[in-house]
């Protein structure tokens, strides 16, 4: 078991991973080959028509995280579906979950074969498959990172100016199997000696029932805080350049006016996207050309699915994840320890 000292070394900063933060990693490992990227002049969509490996995945059912309301989750990701039809001539149906947990399940039951996961949900369903479930890509932020951040957000005339004056309020997560808006959050904060259990240092805490609700509960005044995720990257006064406080600035449900950024986390490794390992090797690669080619021939569709834009995509490996699997075990242990 990772120990407290080994985590802090490792988890977050700048020695979380180095290879999350570079464009390319500046001595690639023997055992892997240089990721593709969607720059690279290379890539391009795969062919169109039916592949050999429909007889095997017949329709492709794709699982949608939840933390959004349906309507604009299928609104987002209806002309993608439809793009991944055209594409392969294989049936495609979206299953949006009402929360993360859903999609996790559905892995494991085998009744989706894709979805795109944040890192502590792509490392809950690799233990909860006993790894059989692999990353694909991963998004490229503005900077050739494959990073992104966790904020804790307050009204902005809540008069609360820091996070020693959220002592004795009320802090609302956003989904257990969030990455930003649980894990990363709740072990930062430890890390500085703040007591993350209900009646702690804030008054209580409970979940909002994704990043969207959970920011809607502070507007509504039902927490004073909640925690989310941006890019960390773009403008701050628009919501940064992609994330959930970008996507609901750009929805109308959100004037960055109203709330204010109290606390942000270091690096965190952005999500992949995932599918299950044992479905036919030339699936997983028609799914990885088809997502690293997706934003230079249908940037629209692009920045609908990841609520924003980027440089695209990278493929990536289970390694990336690795520290993120096992701050999932630290996290059970605790679990484990409090009961």
């Amino acid at each position: 078991m990772m120990n407290r000292r080994t985590l802090g070394a490792l988890t977050l900063g700048a020695s979380l991973a180095p290879q999350l933060v570079r464009a390319q990693p500046a001595t690639p490992a023997a055992a892997e080959p240089t990721p593709r990227r969607t720059p690279d002049a290379s890539v391009a969509m795969p062919a169109t028509g039916r592949k050999a490996w429909a007889t095997q995945v017949p329709t492709l059912r794709i699982g949608l995280l939840g933390g959004e309301n349906e309507a604009d989750r299928m609104g987002r990701f209806g002309p993608y579906q439809t793009l991944l039809q055209e594409t392969f001539q294989v049936p495609v149906r979206l299953f949006p979950a009402s929360d993360y947990a859903g999609v996790l399940q559905a892995f494991s039951a085998k009744q989706i074969e894709m979805s795109s996961l944040g890192a502590s949900g792509y490392a809950g369903a690799w233990l909860d498959t006993n790894g059989g479930i692999e990353p694909l890509v991963v998004p490229e932020e503005n900077d050739g990172s494959i990073a992104y951040k966790s904020v804790m957000i307050v009204r902005s005339d809540s008069g609360i100016m820091n996070l020693e004056q959220m002592r004795g309020k009320s802090l609302a997560w956003a989904d257990p199997n969030s990455t930003s808006g649980y894990l990363i959050p709740r072990f930062a904060l430890r890390r500085q000696g703040i007591g993350v259990e209900n009646g702690q240092y804030f008054s209580r805490t409970g979940f909002g029932g994704g990043h969207e609700q959970a920011v809607v509960a502070v507007l509504q005044r039902q927490y004073d805080g909640a925690v989310t995720w941006v890019s960390g990257q773009g403008e701050a006064s628009q919501g940064y350049s992609r994330g959930n406080i970008r996507a609901m600035v750009d929805k109308g449900m959100l004037n960055m006016a109203d709330i204010r950024i109290l606390w942000m986390s270091d690096p965190i490794p952005n999500g992949p996207l995932a599918a299950r390992t044992d479905l036919p090797a030339s699936f997983k690669e028609d799914m990885k050309l088809f997502h690293l080619a997706l934003p230079k021939s249908h940037p629209a569709i692009y920045e609908q699915i990841e609520r924003g834009g980027g440089l695209g995509y990278r493929e990536a490996t289970h390694s990336l994840f690795q520290i993120i699997v096992d701050l999932r075990r630290e996290e059970a242990v605790e679990r484990r320890r409090r009961s």
